[in-house]
């Protein structure tokens, strides 16, 4: 808050709004009168204030429908109420809506003065704290923000996500379902200059049409069968902030264009009005499709894409950073551990196998959920096989020729378990495991195809 704190004054008589603003611009308010409740609305809705003093009887629009306006923007923001016809009922109602003060006219003006200045205390404390328990929270959550990895793909988005962080620039994370693209997101809000704004996040594809609209824009009072008052959206919310759209290739058409405004004009126009809002938000997008190839298919806009993949992070899969696997396990049971107060579990070295083998198409978010259904079974300290799910453990790697009863195996089951071992240690991608082994990828494809046909399953 300014040395002068922001006093929005809203009153239907224009004669009681020149009066106090030539009262409290002396007494070291800024003050913006706006005459009526819809102009109180539009002030709200386009500006910042400290302070809110409105009248409870007008026309149309109410004090109680200012003071809902003004906590839905910022709840930290003193809404002080007056009114000729004051009634204990009407004075209890109003405190019950979140009303700082309510105040009877005519009033003193040394009266008023003293509430507008213990109001003005009273949001400087809680900007104050807020502002604290950011810095707090930046500062614990400063190094656990920092997504677990070492392999080397990993490593390089994630120094790019670094590098990114103090700029503006929009950033779209690629990568399947589950590989962590919102822990980057959020590593991006607190390394920027916005980290002590809001993160806010939503799941493009988890809401339906309408309802999607109004959470991001906001609509106005009457806009539809519902709609009983103006309500903020998550774009203005997040001013300050950082807005993480997850799963924007879920999107539908009609969405997509107002996201472009959204980018191009720093704008949203809330369902149902004519009237622009300014944001000041930085957007993150996440997606798991192809957006290029859905671009094709006519489903996604190719400018907004544009627009979207100003930065582009790509994650890799699960299954191709192994190297992080160990050091994953840990993180989540040592986690987990701190969260019941309990000294954390280890994984058998059977289980250990079994979580190395397996491929997790399910990427992070499954390894996290196998590991939690682990420690919720095992009673000792000590995770077994059967403790994970079954899906892990019952998906087993093709034994060596050392494993295997052959007493001297021909050449051609020696050839099999060496393909299946090295397609195994790429994480099951052919392409890679061909040029290990050196043959064309149509040659293994072949060799595997045949496989498949003549051999019986591994007991």
């Amino acid at each position: 808050m300014s040395n002068q704190p922001t006093l929005l004054i809203v009153d239907d008589e224009s004669g009681i709004l020149d009066t106090l603003r030539i009262l409290l611009k002396k007494e070291g308010f800024e003050v913006t009168t706006a005459q009526g409740g819809k102009a109180g609305l539009e002030a709200i809705r386009t500006g910042q204030f400290d302070i809110v003093l409105s009248d409870v009887r007008m026309p149309q629009v109410t004090g109680i429908d200012i003071l809902q306006a003004a906590r839905d923007q910022d709840p930290m923001t003193p809404v002080i109420l007056m009114t000729a016809q004051a009634s204990l009922q009407t004075a209890i109602g109003a405190v019950n809506a979140g009303a700082f003060y309510y105040i009877q006219k005519p009033f003193a003006n040394d009266e008023l003065l003293a509430i507008l200045r213990r109001a003005a205390e009273f949001r400087s404390v809680r900007v104050e704290n807020k502002q604290l328990k950011q810095e707090i929270k930046r500062r614990d959550r400063g190094g656990s923000t920092r997504p677990i990895g070492k392999s080397k793909r990993f490593l390089d988005v994630l120094k790019l996500a670094e590098q990114v962080a103090p700029t503006e620039s929009t950033v779209l994370i690629g990568g399947e379902s589950g590989t962590g693209k919102e822990v980057v997101a959020r590593h991006i809000h607190y390394l920027s200059d916005r980290a002590e704004g809001p993160f806010f996040s939503i799941n493009c594809g988890a809401l339906p049409e309408n309802l999607l609209e109004s959470e991001l824009f906001g609509h106005v009072k009457g806009s539809f069968t519902g709609a009983v008052r103006d309500k903020q959206g998550l774009f203005a919310a997040a001013r300050g902030g950082t807005f993480f759209l997850d799963e924007v290739g879920e999107m539908p058409p009609s969405l997509q264009i107002k996201l472009l405004r959204v980018l191009q004009e720093r704008e949203v126009i809330p369902v149902g009005s004519t009237e622009a809002i300014p944001v000041d938000v930085r957007i993150i997008a996440a997606t798991n499709r192809e957006l290029e190839e859905e671009i094709r298919r006519g489903s996604f806009r190719s400018d907004l894409f544009y627009r979207l993949n100003v930065i582009a992070l790509d994650l890799p899969p699960l299954r191709e950073r192994r190297d992080d696997l160990l050091l994953l396990v840990e993180w989540f049971l040592q986690g987990m551990a701190n969260q019941s107060g309990s000294e954390p579990k280890a994984l058998s070295s059977e289980a250990l196998d079994a979580v190395m083998v397996y491929d997790w198409p399910g990427n992070v978010r499954e390894l996290e959920n196998a590991l939690e259904h682990a420690v919720v079974l095992t009673r000792g300290n000590l995770i077994e096989p059967q403790h994970l799910p079954e899906r892990i453990t019952r998906r087993r790697k093709e034994p060596l020729v050392a494993d295997r009863s052959y007493k001297n195996p021909a050449l051609d089951v020696i050839e099999r378990a060496y393909i299946m071992w090295v397609l195994q240690a790429e994480g099951g991608n052919k392409t890679r495991a061909a040029e290990v082994l050196g043959i064309d990828p149509s040659t293994l494809y072949r060799k595997l195809s045949r496989y498949e046909e003549s051999a019986a399953p591994v007991e």
